[in-house]
């Protein structure tokens, strides 16, 4: 396995006192939704549906209403987060199969290299989608990988290999299966079937669960009753079941707190909700008017409210920061057949946006960003201010006090004053990155589009992409559903916003400050 050597990371002259008014550094929790759209909590709007704990947990800190993913699909998104360096700098970053090898390589500084380095215990538990093991295709499931979340600076993983709707349909524990049935080795490949194997497209009798939704993909293996993309082989005791995806998450989340509650901790925790194959609990099956979807935002929301009381009965509510957001918009059909679309009603998981998941339209980066730590942050704020993921790093290294090493975090600026409601100062401006690497700038009221000859639907989930063959360019204040093209009556602001971005494609420093830099 591969290793490195740590650097071991400087403080800050100014303080956490400084900037927080504690002497304590708190914990940190990232809790990351998966295809949760900024409509789908109530406290951003959506009346179909109920979510008092998030609500709760945005009472008590800061809401932001123009906060940014970096990108409209998971595999970039995340990267970006842990990082702190614009997906779209480096080739394989796009949606990862479910058999690719480490996409954030071990000379990588991570966040989770941040935080380890400065004496805390860090954990990733959740969904993945960043590859394991070396190289791609070739892991033996079997045995340890040969990369895992621990090179990159995570001491404790429980993570689901990539995603929901792919296989291996097993969890990762610190880079080995976790209950591993020895009397069903596992095989995975994502070019053909093995022999005798059902399928969903040739045994549709045997998808007792979901069904996929016809020319996506998700026809191959069969596990839980339910096709994924890809094809597996064994794996008995260890496959997991749907239903019981959330329970396990919070039960190993509630764990890693109890066993660090006199020790700071960083907690990187990623729900599989709402992406698909959505199949939640029975606890909640049914608890919705808008079907499985529904469903399952609920069960995101009892996870959250699972680790607030876990919190709260450590004794560690006053001392915890929570970051609360989504990796990217959201989709309704992606795959399988849940009556999402059909259930829908008047609900609008992009809330105001156009688009959603896949898109360059502002749905597809536009997510749901709270920021929580009671008697610290500004309590039940509202905030305008544009943010987004690419400053985690930066912005929470000046919370505990961290110095990067050199070229870490390239793109990354510190905003920490903003997150925690102290500064209503936005960014000078946000890049996002759509499914086919489109870019796109957001630079105060104004959104600007690149060119773009990709299809203008994402396949059967009927989102419109956003893709043109010219420019685009769309003031929000006038419009924020983006229908009326400025670009010709504003040559001078075009102009201006593909400057920033070649600056900034040239140049990760472009922009930055002193602060930003240390």
């Amino acid at each position: 396995m591969k290793k490195r050597t740590k650097v071991a990371s400087l403080l800050l002259a100014a303080p956490l006192a400084a900037m927080a008014g504690v002497g304590d550094r708190p914990n940190v929790i990232l809790l990351v939704a998966d295809d949760l759209g900024y409509g789908d909590l109530s406290c951003y709007g959506a009346t179909s549906v109920s979510t008092p704990h998030v609500d709760r947990l945005a009472a008590s800190g800061v809401r932001f209403t123009d906060a940014h993913a970096v990108a409209s699909t998971s595999t970039p998104s995340r990267y970006s987060l842990l990082t702190g360096e614009y997906a779209w700098r480096r080739e394989g970053t796009d949606v990862a199969a479910g058999n690719a090898g480490m996409i954030v390589r071990p000379e990588m500084y991570t966040l989770a290299d941040m935080f380890r380095d400065n004496g805390y215990a860090t954990a990733a538990i959740g969904k993945w989608h960043l590859g394991l093991g070396e190289k791609t295709g070739q892991q033996d499931w079997n045995a340890p990988l040969s990369m895992a979340p621990a090179d990159i600076g995570f001491d404790y993983s429980y993570i689901m290999a990539a995603t929901g709707d792919r296989v291996p349909c097993v969890f990762i524990e610190n880079g080995c299966v976790a209950n591993y049935d020895p009397s069903a080795p596992i095989e995975v490949s994502y070019r053909q079937n093995f022999p005798g194997e059902p399928t969903g497209k040739a045994n549709p009798e045997l998808l007792f669960n979901l069904k996929p939704s016809p020319g996506q993909g998700h026809d191959q293996s069969i596990v839980n009753g339910i096709s994924r993309i890809g094809y597996m082989k064994g794996g008995g005791r260890a496959l997991w079941k749907d239903e019981n995806i959330a329970d396990s998450l919070v039960s190993h989340a509630v764990d890693f707190i109890k066993a660090n509650k006199d020790n700071p901790f960083f907690m990187y925790l990623c729900t599989n909700d709402v992406h698909v194959p959505r199949f939640p609990h029975e606890r909640f099956r049914g608890k919705s008017s808008m079907g499985l979807r529904g469903d399952a935002i609920l069960q995101f929301d009892w996870t959250v409210g699972q680790v607030m009381e876990a919190l709260e009965k450590a004794g560690l509510t006053e001392n915890t920061l929570i970051i609360l957001t989504s990796d990217n918009g959201p989709v309704l059909d992606d795959g399988y057949m849940d009556k999402a679309v059909e259930l829908a009603g008047d609900h609008k998981p992009g809330g105001p946006f156009r688009g959603g998941k896949y898109s360059t339209f502002e749905a597809g980066t536009t997510v749901p960003f709270i920021v929580s730590w009671p008697g610290r942050v500004a309590k039940g704020k509202v905030s305008e201010a544009l943010v987004s993921h690419i400053d985690d790093v930066s912005s929470l290294a000046a919370l505990i006090g961290a110095r990067l090493p050199k070229g870490a975090a390239p793109d990354s600026r510190n905003h920490l004053a903003t997150w925690l409601g102290q500064s209503d100062e936005s960014r000078p401006w946000v890049v996002e990155m759509s499914n086919d690497r489109t870019l796109s700038l957001r630079e105060g009221k104004w959104k600007y589009i690149t060119p773009s000859n990709s299809y203008k639907v994402a396949w059967g989930t009927g989102i419109e992409t956003g893709y043109q063959r010219m420019p685009q360019l769309y003031d929000l204040d006038a419009e924020i559903d983006e229908r009326t093209n400025l670009a010709e009556q504003n040559p001078a602001q075009v102009y201006r916003m593909q400057d920033i971005l070649k600056q900034v494609r040239l140049n990760p420093n472009y922009g930055k400050t002193s602060n930003d830099k240390k």
